[in-house]
């Protein structure tokens, strides 16, 4: 049986406010495009595996995983594409 204490403590949890508009500004950052089509053109290009996709400024940093040849250990390759 659960303890009036502990359910005191979840009514209570459960009747705070919602969070108030205060009419200030929001953490929201506005991006100028995505990267899918880069990463699409990369990964075609290397025949590697996508690790990462990311803006920066006006172009996109691609990092892939691409296969080595034979035993070779796979590489890993960053390129910049232009948005």
């Amino acid at each position: 049986m659960a303890s009036p204490l502990l359910i005191s403590a979840l009514a209570a949890s459960l009747m705070l406010p919602a969070p108030v508009e205060t009419g200030g500004v929001r953490g929201l950052v506005e991006v100028g495009g995505d990267c899918s089509n880069a990463a699409a053109q990369v990964v075609a290009q290397t025949g590697g595996e996508l690790l990462s996709a990311k803006p920066d400024g006006d172009s996109c940093v691609v990092t892939v995983l691409v296969p080595g040849n034979g035993n070779a250990r796979p590489r890993k390759v960053t390129v910049r594409v232009p948005m």
